[in-house]
């Protein structure tokens, strides 16, 4: 099952990081991160490049999450077929454009997702029937909120049934704002108190693509925003340096 999915549903705060198709996951996959995720989007990589990736990490503890790089059916396929149990899509900025991603998202009669055969990621299943509608329910389905006309369009994105996480994408919405990387301003800040309410009036959750740098990710934790990533490298070294600075040398 999808243990990211379970730990939103029961309002628990789930923090992941970024993966790569380049070096070794498994270690950062079992370090306690709830899910990696991995971008096509703004990364000289394309989807089918991190089946790899995605498959070494099966059975570890963080969840497999890829971001495509638009909405389109093809390449929401592709992540699912690679294993991805959760796809984040960029600039959903109307009802009609949620209701799309939704659809690629899911199986038939929810959706119009192309069958690949059962895969596993979910659990096994002896009935096939049974096998769609576990992927249909576990699947995390998550749509980026990055101009002001989404922001106008909050209702209606998120009545939208299957959407799982109202993700903030923070630069592209700051510049949208007219306050560009100002994290802190009142403009900013007015804008994710409005993506917040109307989430929570939603039952969805909200999300920080990533937390802006210098500023405490319990901040927005506060605010309602309980799933984000954070970069693994300076917490990393800091543990090297922790476990070094034990030993007598």
């Amino acid at each position: 099952m999808n243990v990211v999915r379970d730990l939103l549903k029961s309002g628990k705060t789930v923090v992941g990081t970024a993966g790569s198709a380049f070096s070794d996951m498994t270690m950062l996959a079992d370090s306690g991160f709830d899910f990696l995720l991995f971008d096509t989007q703004h990364t000289p990589v394309e989807v089918k490049q991190l089946i790899p990736s995605i498959q070494s990490i099966k059975g570890k503890k963080a969840t497999p999450i890829i971001r495509v790089s638009a909405n389109q059916a093809d390449l929401i396929c592709f992540a699912l077929d690679a294993g991805a149990m959760g796809v984040i899509l960029p600039m959903i900025n109307t009802k009609k454009e949620a209701e799309a991603m939704v659809r690629a998202c899911k199986y038939s009669p929810d959706g119009d997702r192309s069958h690949s055969g059962p895969r596993g990621e979910f659990g096994e299943v002896t009935d096939y029937r049974s096998y769609l509608d576990m992927v249909n329910e576990e699947l995390l389905i998550i749509p980026m909120i990055e101009t002001q006309q989404a922001i106008d369009n909050l209702d209606e994105i998120l009545s939208v049934p299957g959407i799982d996480v109202l993700l903030v994408g923070p630069s592209d919405l700051s510049i949208e704002l007219k306050v560009p990387l100002d994290y802190q301003s009142d403009t900013y800040q007015n804008g994710l108190d409005k993506i917040a309410a109307a989430c929570k009036r939603h039952d969805v959750v909200s999300g920080m693509y990533f937390i802006p740098p210098e500023m405490d990710p319990n901040f927005f934790v506060e605010k309602g925003f309980k799933f984000f990533t954070h970069p693994s490298a300076k917490w990393a070294v800091e543990g090297i340096q922790n476990g070094l600075s034990a030993i007598k040398r």
